[in-house]
């Protein structure tokens, strides 16, 4: 989570959508840049508006707005996915090296899903009271250009970004039954993500 305190922004650090490289771009220009711990870094609206928000306008007097970046779904567990294969987490219940992305999307629609496929939700990550939308600016991730522009001017400065803490590479491909499955299941995760501005 990045506090921009001037321009009376907080950008909220969405698990799988760049956040530590944007932080690591931005660091330096925040007026507070939380990173630890991960439930802090981390911290989705709701837990913002309850504990932060309060802090904040008793400190300046002001409501900053907020900001986060989603990413479509199905990339998201993908990368989700991806993440969990690496070699130091062979043998740990977090692992998928021995599971297909199929069966992880699977049991990811399950309502008590396992410890490897257990990743949270966007958009429950993004809701507050009874669903209503918790942030003011809503991005794409796959829309790099637009929200780096909307920074690069609430900010006034330039952006470039690095790769950094990425998933390992591999092809996946979603078979279109379990798609189906997802999008019945999860249908609130594509509806928030198309929310998101692309354009």
């Amino acid at each position: 989570m990045l506090v921009f305190w001037k321009e009376n922004l907080v950008l909220l650090a969405v698990p799988k959508t760049g956040s530590t490289a944007i932080e690591g771009a931005l660091a330096p220009r925040a007026s507070m840049v939380l990173r630890d711990p991960p439930q802090l870094k981390h911290a989705p609206c709701y837990r913002y508006k309850r504990f932060l928000r309060p802090f904040f306008i008793q400190a300046g007097g002001q409501t900053p707005e907020l900001m986060a970046i989603v990413r479509n779904p199905i990339d998201w567990l993908g990368s989700w996915y991806r993440y969990r294969t690496r070699d130091d987490l062979i043998g740990h219940e977090n692992s998928t090296r021995d599971v297909s992305f199929d069966d992880f999307v699977l049991e990811y629609c399950k309502g008590n899903p396992a410890p490897y496929a257990n990743v949270g939700s966007q958009n429950k990550f993004l809701r507050i009271n009874d669903g209503e939308l918790g942030v003011e600016h809503l991005f794409r991730y796959e829309a790099t250009d637009i929200w780096r522009g909307y920074l690069e001017d609430r900010l006034g400065m330039e952006i470039t970004l690095k790769q950094k803490n990425v998933s390992p590479q591999m092809p996946l491909a979603l078979s279109p039954e379990v798609e189906t499955r997802l999008r019945d299941k999860r249908a609130a995760e594509f509806e928030v993500w198309g929310m998101a501005r692309h354009g």
